[in-house]
């Protein structure tokens, strides 16, 4: 049986290595150990979220938009080498579980990726090459959740 890291790397068509090349230079400190340029890529993703048609907004609608985008900018923080903030706040990321409630499909990955790479655009504080190193682990990411959505609906 595929892995879920395998599974991810399949359908998102980035391998491993180019995911988690973000873990090869420290991100956070890359933009100036700053955390405006994480806040403004998650306002900008989640300006477009709320802003997208029921289908993919409705996922969301159990959130604050303040609260998605603290969460998200804390745990991107944390993830690319700065302070443990989602950590220190929330606990273990433990990112298949927290996504457990929504429903992460091959569909609704691309929505996010679509939208995270169009946020990703519009945040000049972000380099190119961190963009493109961000949008690898991104895709690679959302892939994952979507396999190991499939194989906790699959366990029960």
């Amino acid at each position: 049986m595929q892995s879920l890291q395998e599974k991810a790397s399949e359908w998102s068509g980035v391998a491993a290595s180019d995911a988690f090349a973000i873990d090869e230079t420290n991100i956070f400190e890359a933009l100036g150990s700053d955390l405006q340029p994480f806040v403004d890529l998650s306002t900008n993703f989640y300006n477009r979220v709320f802003d997208d048609e029921e289908w993919f907004r409705s996922i969301f609608a159990g959130s604050r938009k303040e609260d998605a985008i603290q969460n998200q900018y804390e745990f991107f923080v944390q993830r690319m080498g700065g302070p443990p903030l989602y950590s220190q706040r929330k606990g273990h990321p433990a990112l298949i579980g927290r996504h457990r409630p929504f429903p992460v499909t091959h569909q609704a990955a691309e929505r996010w990726l679509h939208h995270m790479q169009q946020a990703l655009q519009g945040t000049p504080s972000i380099d190119p090459d961190t963009k493109i190193k961000m949008m690898n682990f991104f895709r690679h990411t959302a892939f994952f959740l979507v396999a190991g959505n499939e194989m906790t609906r699959h366990a029960h």
